[in-house]
């Protein structure tokens, strides 16, 4: 809160300690203002991470996104629901808000859960496990409208709240990618995949804006970033990369800035602007 967000994220944490990919496993792509990221889940699984987080007490919302353990064992479906279902388990206590990761791009098993049947039953198995906590699945940038489709239709049979949109591109063949050395390996972030994002985000709350809560992700460094989420049907943004590139003091810059664009487009609060971009 001291340096203006409103809530924050940790994770994603997994059901048992994962190592991460080799390194290296973090490159900065300076001209297109981005991050290639291959960390691979790294973390000291949900066990460990929950005994630090237990009993603390936080001044703001706490979300906590899981994902399954990276790791070979879980290219078999039935490991890896039972490794997510343990992650989700263990950490319910601890979050606010969960956020299932489904889309995480540098694991040893890929995105098994991308297939409508693998998430129906991934979500059997989280809808036995019992919460009030609001919940939210996480897309890759990279899924086609047709693969969105099948995918929001499972959701609307689960206890789905919203939709983090988006994490990590993978595809290299983006203008947006100015740097000539960018990693073969890796996810990337920031300004080079904002416009997928976008896109993704737009569509989302077009097809189902109206039945999930929608957080932006990806790109955001100004306060007119923010906003074109906001406007395209987010209710919430995320930020990191930004963050980075930026500095802590770009937060307050983005809150200021949108108090001034709000204000310039007549709106009282920020959920009167949202959707407002989308025709």
């Amino acid at each position: 809160p001291a340096v203006g967000f409103g809530f924050a994220e940790v994770g994603s944490i997994t059901g048992e300690p994962c190592a991460g990919n080799p390194k290296p496993r973090l490159w900065r792509l300076p001209q297109s203002r981005a991050l290639v990221v291959y960390y691979g889940l790294k973390n000291d699984g949900c066990e460990v991470v929950a005994k630090k987080l237990r009993n603390k007490k936080f001044a703001f919302p706490l979300g906590v996104s899981v994902a399954m353990t990276n790791c070979q064992e879980n290219s078999v479906l039935e490991n890896g629901i039972k490794d997510f279902a343990k992650a989700f388990k263990v950490m319910e206590p601890m979050a606010d808000y969960l956020t299932v990761n489904i889309s995480c791009p540098n694991t040893a098993g890929g995105q098994p859960f991308t297939e409508p049947k693998n998430l129906e039953a991934l979500f059997l198995a989280l809808d036995k496990i019992s919460t009030v906590k609001p919940i939210f699945i996480k897309f890759s940038p990279d899924l086609s409208c047709e693969q969105l489709d099948a995918l929001l239709e499972v959701a609307r049979h689960h206890r789905i709240h919203g939709i983090i949109c988006a994490n990590l591109t993978k595809k290299r063949e983006n203008q947006n990618i100015i740097d000539t050395m960018v990693p073969a390996k890796g996810g990337i972030s920031g300004l080079a995949m904002r416009d997928l994002a976008d896109e993704m985000l737009a569509y989302l709350y077009q097809k189902a804006g109206k039945h999930f809560t929608l957080i932006g992700c990806g790109g955001i460094f100004t306060a007119e970033d923010a906003y074109k989420k906001i406007r395209l049907g987010a209710s919430l943004v995320q930020m990191i990369t930004g963050m980075i590139f930026e500095g802590p003091q770009v937060i307050s810059e983005i809150n200021r800035g949108l108090v001034k664009l709000l204000k310039r487009d007549g709106y009282k609060n920020l959920s009167e602007a949202v959707g407002t971009g989308v025709k």
